[in-house]
């Protein structure tokens, strides 16, 4: 071990603890290997890097405790009701640390999300990484330093105490919808049910007339029965074939809905790396894609995981970058040299494409072949986000996860907001078309509505139909009198 020893400081300051009946303290812990993750639960890295603690989590169980220290990067990610949901939503079950006011952040020097800190079962840090990817190395540490006090017979092998937050929180026919596509031809709508990993075929009433996948987490194609996904997002229709961007399964899925079966189109089930351009569809690893629009021959696929907008070109069939250098940044220009930052929803009109670029809390607008060219339309940055309407570069919004075209505008779901605002693309003028700002489930008309982190948009006709992602619900807003109601989903 190292000579020079830093002693990790105490873990005081959360504004509230998930996941355990009381506070951690690091003294309590003696005995312990902690690995302390660093997050903020919008930032797509960090979600990565939830799969790499689980898997160490189970490796190293009766010895390791891997605490969360949420320090919220959004004003709406500071309430811990909603920190509870994430934590459901993405079946996180170890302590989570509430640390709203970066007080543990601060003690710690944290400079980025995701940060890990290993510390020792006598209180001391071992190693600190930021960024993703670094489940490889601190496996390697924890056994090391399990192993090296285990020959000395300072491991605590006893479980701590758990309170689950999914024990408190009920979901309904549907489990944290993410996003919704309108098939005019048929009338009916299709729900991405995210957390039952299945999407549900229902007629415009809410009537769910065919379910695709068994509900079980996996990755197989096949009869809808039998076929799995893993948090499915968007959704697009061509005639009779859905396109499921398959997110945490990295992958783009095929739905026949006349022969009801699933195949995998694109992706092979592992993520990309940073740098990836993709190449053959089905050889070609993905980066948690969040969105997928049809247009022609492509399917543009918004790939929030790599900061960019990817198209699948299906006569050939190969995948391939098509706007955003991988930089995580609002950065305008050619779609080479452009950046984006965890692009998450798409809409197209004309030779326009529109995209949600979530964390840069912005609307972008590419015009497509042969322009060529990104622009920003409306909001702020990075860090330049909140609750403001107006014009262009003046506009606020927080975390925006989708957009849908209708009569002219653009409708976004301003998901931190738990609004639904309107885009005027020729002036950037944006105002507030449903939703008072505060979370809840209420119908009524405008801003007296309220939605819980809307994440999916889609127009049809004379309506707009939204994910009202945390209220496990669709809701309906009539475009010409912003009337918002809820609509029942009923198996048959």
């Amino acid at each position: 071990m190292p000579e020079e020893r830093i002693h990790a400081p105490e873990l005081t300051g959360a504004v509230d603890w998930l996941n355990v009946p009381k506070p951690l303290t690091l003294k309590e812990l003696r005995g312990k290997v902690v690995l302390l993750d660093f997050w903020t639960y919008g930032c797509v890295n960090c979600m990565h890097v939830i799969h790499e603690l689980r898997r160490l989590e189970e490796k190293y169980r009766d010895a390791l405790v891997v605490i969360g220290v949420h320090s919220a990067k959004f004003t709406n990610e500071r309430a811990s009701e909603n920190i509870r949901r994430i934590l459901v939503r993405y079946d996180i079950d170890h302590p989570v640390a509430n640390d709203a006011e970066f007080r543990i952040w601060r003690e710690y020097g944290a400079r980025a999300w995701p940060t890990l800190v290993l510390i020792d079962p006598e209180g001391y840090v071992v190693a600190t990484a930021s960024g993703e990817g670094k489940g490889e190395a601190f496996d390697q540490a924890i056994g090391a330093v399990i192993a090296f006090f285990d020959e000395q017979g300072k491991i605590d092998r006893r479980p701590i105490a758990r309170a689950p937050e999914r024990e408190r929180l009920k979901t309904s026919t549907l489990a944290f919808p993410g996003k919704i596509a309108a098939d005019a031809a048929a009338n009916r709508l299709v729900i991405a049910d995210s957390n039952h990993h299945r999407v549900l075929v229902t007629t415009l009433d809410g009537q769910v007339i065919d379910t695709i996948g068994d509900g079980q987490v996996g990755l197989v194609d096949g009869g809808f029965e039998a076929a799995r996904f893993y948090r499915p997002q968007g959704l697009a229709l061509e005639g009779d074939t859905l396109y499921i961007a398959d997110t945490e399964n990295h992958a783009i899925r095929a739905a026949d809905l006349s022969s009801r079966t699933v195949t995998t189109i694109a992706g092979t089930g592992r993520q990309a790396q940073w740098g990836a351009s993709g190449g053959a569809a089905r050889e070609s690893s993905l980066n948690s894609p969040w969105d997928v629009l049809v247009a022609g021959r492509l399917v543009f696929i918004a790939m929030a995981g790599a900061h960019q907008i990817w198209m699948l070109d299906r006569e050939r069939p190969l995948v391939m970058v098509y706007a955003g250098s991988g930089r995580e940044a609002r950065l305008d220009g050619g779609i080479d040299d452009a950046a984006f930052a965890q692009p998450s929803g798409l809409a197209r009109h004309d030779d326009t494409l529109f995209v949600a670029d979530s964390e840069a809390n912005i609307i972008r607008a590419i015009g497509l072949p042969p322009s060529n060219q990104v622009r920003t339309i409306a909001g702020g940055d990075l860090f330049e986000f909140g609750d403001i309407d107006g014009t262009g570069d003046a506009v606020r919004l927080q975390h925006p996860l989708g957009i849908a075209w209708a009569g002219g505008r653009l409708f976004i779901a301003d998901t931190y907001n738990h609004k639904i605002r309107a885009l005027d693309p020729a002036t950037g003028r944006v105002t507030t078309f449903a939703g008072d700002g505060f979370p809840g489930a209420d119908d009524g008309r405008g801003k007296r509505a309220r939605f819980y982190e809307p994440g999916g948009i889609c127009a049809l006709g004379d309506a707009l139909f939204v994910a009202d992602t945390n209220n496990h619900c669709v809701r309906r807003i009539e475009i010409a009198t912003a009337q918002v109601s809820t609509i029942r989903i009923a198996m048959a």
